[in-house]
């Protein structure tokens, strides 16, 4: 599987761009590293966002293949670091989205203001119908007509179904109105679209807890993900976002948005680290073809891959 690449990128990976951005210098202490240099590397991962927790486990292996001897020079520790993030991220099966063995396949997609949501849900329309499947789009953000227009108007551009509820209405209504339309209309994948809320707004958490409700109740085994959306350039502040809502809705996955900004790599294993969630899909810009799968090996290979 070739992750995608714009025409100005042909000679870069996207991994490669993103490792870049803040991960050089782990790859140079990692061939050059010794008993002393330990500290410089975690000062490292902590500065390319890979959390505490999950720099922690890394220093320690390093700590660990030095005083044992496996590490006899540079590339042994790279060896050691590349095996202990390849455990955190897991295989490659575990980033596939889920489909459903029978009926709508159904993804509840979830997330805070500003994230870039809205766009997300209509760039996996856009990959599900450009693959021939016949996908719905809801719009359960019935407070906000803006938000409502908006995924309206990428439905009407992708070709697509679009289904939304009465202004200020129920959203759990919406998402229940959406599985019944998907049904009567043979519709494989059903996207419901969320509104944005602060993981700190317990009012609107539970509205988030009613809407699982109603999907798990209208269509046995649904929701088959709920998917996050975060900002990458967030940093540590994803994985507080992860903690709010996976306690609420039980996170299968996440999609982590704006990766072609200014973020640094480590959040991606981070994530995985602390709540075992894995990020499944990467936004990489703005357009619809702007999504692509996440590859835990290929993420691993442009980390310690030689700089160029």
């Amino acid at each position: 599987m070739r992750l995608f690449k714009t025409p100005l990128e042909k000679k870069k990976g996207l991994w490669r761009r993103i490792v870049d951005l803040g991960l050089t210098d782990v790859r140079a202490l990692a061939r050059g590293i010794d008993h002393a240099s330990v500290e410089d590397l975690e000062q490292t991962l902590l500065a390319a966002d890979f959390g505490v927790k999950t720099t922690l486990r890394l220093t320690d292996r390093a700590e660990e293949a030095l005083r044992r001897g496996k590490a006899k020079g540079g590339e042994d520790l790279a060896a050691a670091l590349k095996s202990e993030i390849t455990e955190i991220l897991g295989v490659a099966e575990d980033t596939e989205l889920r489909l459903a063995d029978s009926g709508p396949t159904v993804y509840l997609i979830v997330g805070v203001n500003g994230v870039g949501k809205t766009t997300s849900v209509a760039k996996v329309a856009h990959m599900f119908a450009r693959d021939g499947r016949k996908v719905l789009m809801a719009a359960a953000d019935t407070f906000r007509a803006g938000a409502v227009a908006q995924l309206e108007a990428w439905a009407d551009r992708i070709g697509v179904d679009f289904l939304k509820g009465q202004q200020g209405g129920d959203p759990a209504a919406v998402a229940f109105d959406a599985l019944e339309a998907a049904e009567a209309r043979g519709i494989e994948v059903v996207l419901i679209d969320t509104a944005g809320r602060l993981h700190t707004n317990r009012s609107l958490m539970e509205e988030l807890v009613k809407i699982d409700r109603v999907v798990r109740r209208r269509v046995p085994g649904a929701p088959h993900e709920t998917l996050l959306v975060l900002d990458a350039t967030v940093g540590q502040n994803a994985v507080r976002q992860l903690e709010a809502f996976r306690s609420a809705v039980g996170v299968t996955g996440i999609i982590l948005a704006k990766l072609d900004s200014s973020s640094k790599g480590g959040i991606v294993v981070a994530l995985r680290e602390e709540y075992g969630v894995p990020v499944k899909l990467v936004g990489t810009g703005e357009g619809l073809d702007d999504l692509s799968a996440f590859d835990p090996n290929e993420f691993v290979e442009a980390l310690f891959a030689p700089a160029v």
